[in-house]
């Protein structure tokens, strides 16, 4: 209980401390931030930025319009002959059993089991 009290008052001093240096040191990064955001070349790259994302959007939205319906023609086409695959296996499965029950070989005398029922 002891050390957990020390760590508390401990953290708490160190708050209060970092906090005194800390908001003079975050106010000059700050200015500093505002000051080269706002400075002329900054925002002539901006703004050249932005009129590069405005004139090349509308191909890029074809471009990924385009590729999203390719890949969903892909997986639609890998699903198909999946589905086929799948299909052609059970179709193999139950012509080559003739008939004969899972698990059964061709041929055997296959009868099931009599059980009695005990009535109450």
């Amino acid at each position: 209980m002891k050390l957990k009290l020390a760590f508390l008052s401990g953290a708490a001093v160190g708050y209060v401390l970092g906090t005194r240096a800390g908001r003079d040191r975050y106010d000059e990064m700050k200015k500093q931030a505002d000051a080269l955001w706002h400075d002329p070349r900054v925002q002539e790259k901006v703004s050249t930025a932005t009129e590069t994302v405005k004139d090349k959007a509308p191909d890029v939205g074809a471009k990924l319009s385009s590729a999203a319906g390719n890949a969903a023609s892909a997986a639609k086409d890998k699903a198909s002959s999946a589905a086929d695959a799948a299909k052609n296996k059970a179709s193999e499965v139950r012509n080559s059993n003739d008939g004969a029950m899972i698990g059964e070989e061709k041929g055997s005398d296959y009868s099931p089991r009599e059980t009695k029922v005990q009535s109450s």
